[in-house]
C-alpha cells in the first residue's frame, strides 16, 4: 500500500543536486570556492534525504501494518522537511554566487527549498492524521499524499534547476558532498519478494 508513495518519492524526495558536470574552468576559483562552502554543508542534508526516502522504500511490503507505515512514514517527511530548511540556510550563509545575476538565483533558490520543507511538513501532519484501524480509508489516505508527493516533486525546482545550470552548476557538480548520496539504511530482508522494484531517479 505504500509502493505508490515510495514511487513518488524516489522520483522526486532530492529535488536538490542531481548533478551532472561537465568541466570548465572559465571562471575560475571564485565560483570553485563558492561552491565548495555549499556542498559542504549539502552533503548531510542529502543523506538524511537518501535515508528518510530508503526508510519508505522499506516500508512497502503489502503486509507492512498501516500504524507501522504511519510511523515510517512521518518520521521520514519530518527529517525530509529538516533537511530542506537546512539546505535553504546553506544556500543562503553562502552569499550570492559570483556569477551574473547570482543574487536572484540564490534568493529564488532559498525560497523554493524552504517552501519545499513546509510542504514536507504539511504531508508529515497528514500522515499522522491518517485512520490506521481502517486499512481500506488508510490506503486512500496514502494514495493522496503520494499525489501531493508527485506535485512538490514536479512544481517548484526552477530556481533550483536555475542555481544548477552554467558555471556555477558545473562548479558544484565537481564538489563531493553536492553528488547524490546512497542511503545508509540497510535493505530489509524481511520485505516480500513480491514488492515491486523501486523506480529508478
Amino acid at each position: 500500500m505504500n509502493k505508490k508513495l515510495a514511487a513518488a518519492l524516489s522520483g522526486g524526495a532530492v529535488l536538490v543536486l542531481t548533478l551532472s558536470g561537465c568541466s570548465s574552468d572559465d571562471n575560475g576559483d571564485k565560483v570553485n570556492d563558492w561552491a565548495k562552502k555549499v556542498c559542504d554543508q549539502v552533503q548531510p542534508q542529502l543523506q538524511k534525504i537518501a535515508n528518510a526516502n530508503a526508510a519508505i522504500q522499506q516500508q512497502t511490503a503489502d503486509n507492512s501494518k498501516p500504524a507501522d507505515v504511519q510511523k515510517t512514514d512521518s518520521a521520514a517527511f519530518q527529517q525530509i522537511s529538516q533537511a530542506y530548511k537546512a539546505l535553504g540556510a546553506a544556500v543562503d550563509s553562502a552569499g550570492p554566487p559570483p556569477v551574473d545575476g547570482g543574487e536572484t538565483t540564490q534568493k529564488e533558490a532559498v525560497k523554493e527549498l524552504n517552501a519545499s520543507s513546509v510542504s514536507y511538513a504539511n504531508l508529515q501532519k497528514k500522515v499522522d492524521a491518517l485512520e490506521t484501524k481502517d486499512q481500506g480509508k488508510f490506503a486512500d489516505g496514502l494514495k493522496g499524499i503520494a499525489d501531493e508527493l508527485n506535485k512538490i516533486s514536479t512544481s517548484g525546482d526552477k530556481a533550483l534547476k536555475k542555481l544548477q545550470s552554467g558555471e556555477v552548476g558545473t562548479a558544484m557538480a565537481k564538489q563531493k558532498g553536492c553528488q547524490k548520496p546512497t542511503a545508509s539504511v540497510p535493505p530489509n530482508t524481511a520485505t516480500s519478494p513480491s514488492t515491486s522494484p523501486s523506480k529508478k531517479s
